[in-house]
């Protein structure tokens, strides 16, 4: 089999973007993070930090603990991560067209038939780094997995971390993947390798050797069948899943940490999820809100209601079921649940509905002109001065 697929991942994305950016953080241990708290966690880190064993998730007074000389860089905005995805994006479509975006950092390229020897697919694959590297940034470096399928070139991206260029072909399997652990693949998680370990299976050669039965029953279903294919180079289309919900969530700085600053971060946040639905195109009929106390005890309600998707309707809603109990909450969250596509939903002839969807769409165009929370609900003004507790590592636009 010739090889078909490119994987591309940048390496650290979103603290190489800041080191990019900022010359004085070069070379130098730094984590990216949603406010100034030890109490909070690294949404991203520098190569040179996560030599110190600081990686995503890892606590940000554990991650000083571990590297006193850790800098600190906190986010104020997205724009600038999304900047340097265009970019990267435009790059690769210079030379090979972009088959599909995975997330801000990850995307896979279908090799043309020309380009499907291993010198050819090398070749492009170098001439990639170099375009990135003249036309993004020095400092925006990539791994680059090529194989028979994209799971394979995945793999094959995640096995040299930074700059890597690793080839995986047919004369490779299975050999070359089982010095893996389980958790090394894409899509094995904790959980996963647990199910593994109670079916005997504890390294990549027991579990290549499972037969495609065996795979399904270890995997529930369908997906172990996929699995079977794929480690053996066969290609299968990612599944498209129906979205169900969409959610955001803040960690308080300090000084929001009251009752009444919890309700304006959760307006904040509930302003901005009925943005991103209605840009989706979808209606909601139904809302989660929760928090999370100083002790992490927690706190949630749950409401449901005809379709909506304007804002106001909305915040009624929500604050119809917002009686969180705690006087200092460290976090809030927003869930829109059980979506409906707009083209499924009927206006109601018994209120103001259309009056109040106009209105939203209007508010959201005056915002994507001239910037989020250009207009906005009286009620979330507080929370302006709230950073953002994520960055959206699978969301682009």
């Amino acid at each position: 089999m010739a090889l078909k697929w490119l994987f591309l991942d940048m390496n650290a994305f979103f603290a190489s973007v800041e080191q990019q950016e900022n010359p004085h953080l070069r070379g130098k241990p730094i984590a990216v993070v949603p406010v100034m708290s030890d109490s909070t966690c690294c949404i991203a880190a520098s190569y040179q930090a996560k030599r110190f064993g600081i990686k995503t998730g890892t606590n940000v007074g554990e991650a000083r603990r571990l590297c006193p000389n850790l800098i600190l860089v906190e986010t104020t905005s997205h724009s600038h991560y999304r900047e340097y995805h265009n970019a990267i994006v435009s790059v690769v479509e210079s030379c090979i067209p972009v088959t599909q975006i995975w997330s801000v950092d990850e995307m896979v390229c279908k090799l043309w038939a020309n380009e499907k020897r291993t010198e050819d697919a090398v070749a492009l694959a170098r001439k990639i780094k170099i375009e990135i590297f003249k036309n993004v940034g020095e400092h925006m470096c990539c791994s680059i997995g090529l194989s028979l399928n994209p799971f394979l070139a995945k793999v094959a991206g995640e096995l040299k971390k930074p700059n890597g260029l690793i080839v995986l072909d047919e004369e490779d399997l299975p050999h070359r993947l089982y010095p893996m652990k389980l958790t090394d693949f894409p899509g094995i998680s904790r959980g996963m390798e647990s199910r593994f370990h109670s079916a005997g299976v504890r390294t990549t050669e027991h579990m290549y050797a499972l037969s495609q039965e065996q795979m399904r029953k270890v995997w529930g279903g369908v997906m172990g069948e996929h699995w079977y294919r794929q480690l053996r180079g066969e290609y299968y289309p990612r599944p498209i899943t129906d979205r169900r919900t969409i959610s955001h969530t803040h960690v308080m700085p300090p000084e929001m940490r009251t009752r009444a600053g919890a309700a304006s971060v959760q307006c904040r946040l509930l302003e901005k999820a009925a943005e991103r639905m209605r840009s989706l195109g979808f209606y909601a009929r139904g809302m989660s809100v929760f928090a999370r106390g100083a002790l992490h005890d927690k706190w949630e309600n749950h409401v449901t209601f005809a379709p909506c998707a304007d804002t106001w309707t909305l915040m009624e809603r929500m604050q119809s079921i917002f009686t969180h109990p705690f006087d200092q909450p460290k976090q809030v969250g927003v869930v829109l649940c059980d979506l409906l596509p707009i083209a499924n939903v009927t206006g109601s002839l018994f209120d103001d509905y259309e009056r109040r969807w106009r209105l939203s769409l209007a508010v959201d165009g005056v915002n994507k002109r001239f910037g989020r929370h250009t207009v906005t609900m009286a009620s979330s003004r507080r929370a302006e001065t709230a950073k953002e507790d994520k960055i959206a590592f699978g969301k682009i636009s």
